[in-house]
């Protein structure tokens, strides 16, 4: 008899908690709408910031396909920030048959990230150094090359 009690009180709560949601749930009561028009504001002509409208940057997207007999070897892509290259799979093997379904031949994309020239700083000083030392230096005197021998 203590489990029936028990059901029955726990059946009671559930209700009243759900007649607690749904009283929860009814709208106030409405008071009637005036019959006065509602108050307008005046809107002034013109606005207080102009309208700046920018140019259409060039489409940043960009694809270059390098292709050998019709295959492709090589996909450069550039969007945004980023780059990558896929390159083409090497020659199908003799297991691999177009009837099968092989798939894309193209290896996954490999993301170029973080490229530093570090010896860029001593290619230029090299630079320097070559036109400096060009320059410097009487241009050496070079014999011009002798003429055709006649024809016969």
């Amino acid at each position: 008899m203590l489990r029936k009690t028990a059901i029955w009180k726990l059946l009671a709560a559930g209700l009243i908690v759900q007649s607690g949601a749904v009283l929860a749930q009814t709208p106030p009561a409405q008071t009637a709408p005036s019959q006065a028009p509602p108050k307008l504001e005046r809107i002034e002509e013109g606005s207080d910031t102009p309208i700046t409208i920018t140019p259409r940057r060039e489409q940043r997207n960009k694809i270059v396909e390098r292709r050998d007999g019709g295959q492709v070897k090589e996909v450069k892509v550039t969007t945004g920030g980023s780059t990558y290259t896929m390159k083409g799979a090497g020659p199908a093997t003799a297991s691999t048959n177009n009837s099968e379904g092989a798939g894309s031949t193209l290896r996954p994309p490999q993301w170029q990230i973080l490229e530093f020239d570090l010896s860029k700083r001593k290619q230029s000083e090299r630079e320097a150094e070559a036109t400096a030392a060009a320059a410097a230096a009487p241009p050496a005197l070079v014999p011009p090359p002798p003429p055709p021998p006649a024809a016969k």
